[in-house]
């Protein structure tokens, strides 16, 4: 542990030695090729202008190669692999994506994650809404906001084995330790492996990135609905609107900008949600998804690079109509200001 901790601190001290070593040494360089000599005006003019156009690139520079080197290249090299055979070797033109077009379990995985996306974002939002409207007005909110932002820092390989024991099935005559069953059982019911009901098992899965999501959901909305003008809830109260009212009319659309960050950003991590699956069913009783069903096929077999880059090219424009949809609207609002 001694030894992890000093290797940590080690790699931070290096790391921060090593950027300001290169800004400093960068810019020294920069200042020698382009000098700035009192004699020649003109040049010393010149050499300035060049200095300012070229400082920036300095700063930006590393930070733009990484983002070409691990984001850029990426997704170049794995939509140039999709054309390609399991091995990557022989090209076999849009026949990967005719496999994903006709493939069963890669249409049960868009609609399963269209399913998520239809639920996670909406219930995360709304929950959040909900939570940070009544903790406001309680004495012991600060306390409540604690608690349902503490699944936060749990990990989804975490909270799925938190969860499991909540959906846990005993056999037999033995005694139900799993809550949800033990509950049922209490009430005359009849225990069932929840996980493994299918369609309906997806919403059980779901439960678990609603739970651990509606946390930075009711940070977000909280914040900004202390921006809102206590004159405004005044004179909504003086006008005679009730608590309902002052919630939907007034509340509702001063923070929709942040309740449409809550909700994009949510959805992005949606379409990439892999590891509440992977550790629940494994993709297994109908509940595989898209980010799933890629690991399953990088290593399925052996391993086929075409079909899993397809599916990863899938996800990928899945994602970028949000993204695109959320900086266009970030620009719109600082333009507006």
């Amino acid at each position: 542990m001694l030894s992890q901790i000093v290797s940590a601190l080690g790699v931070v001290v290096v790391a921060v030695f090593a950027c300001s070593a290169y800004f400093y040494f960068s810019n020294k360089i920069l200042d020698l090729a382009l000098p700035v000599k009192d004699g020649d005006i003109r040049a010393a003019s010149r050499n300035l202008n060049r200095r300012a156009l070229i400082r920036p690139w300095l700063f930006i520079g590393p930070a733009l190669f990484l983002l070409i080197v691990y984001l850029v290249y990426p997704v170049v090299a794995t939509f140039i692999l999709s054309f390609y055979d399991r091995a990557g070797l022989q090209f076999v033109g849009l026949a990967n994506y005719k496999w994903a077009i006709g493939d069963r379990e890669f249409r049960q995985s868009i609609f399963n994650n269209i399913l998520w996306l239809a639920v996670v974002p909406a219930a995360c939002t709304f929950f959040g809404l909900v939570i940070a409207v009544m903790t406001d007005r309680i004495w012991w909110g600060n306390i409540a906001k604690s608690i349902v932002f503490m699944p936060m820092a749990i990990s989804f390989v975490g909270a799925s084995v938190i969860w499991k024991f909540i959906y846990e099935y005993r056999g037999g005559n033995d005694v139900q330790i799993g809550l949800l069953n033990a509950i049922v059982q209490t009430f005359g019911g009849t225990p069932e492996v929840w996980i493994s009901i299918p369609f309906w098992n997806n919403f059980f899965l779901m439960v678990i990135l609603i739970w651990i999501q509606t946390g930075f959901a009711m940070v977000i909305l909280s914040a900004a609905l202390r921006g809102i003008p206590e004159e405004t809830i005044e004179a909504a109260v003086i006008d005679g609107a009730n608590g309902w009212q002052i919630f939907w009319r007034i509340m509702v659309p001063q923070v929709w900008g942040s309740i449409a960050v809550v909700w994009t950003t949510i959805t992005i991590l949606v379409l990439k949600v892999f590891d509440i699956v992977l550790t629940m069913t494994n993709g297994q009783w109908q509940t595989m998804v898209l980010a799933n069903l890629m690991f399953d096929w990088m290593f399925r077999g052996g391993g086929d690079s075409g079909r899993s880059a397809v599916i990863a090219i899938i996800i990928m424009l899945a994602v970028t109509p949000i993204m695109v949809w959320n900086v266009r609207r970030a620009n719109r609002e600082l333009k507006g200001h």
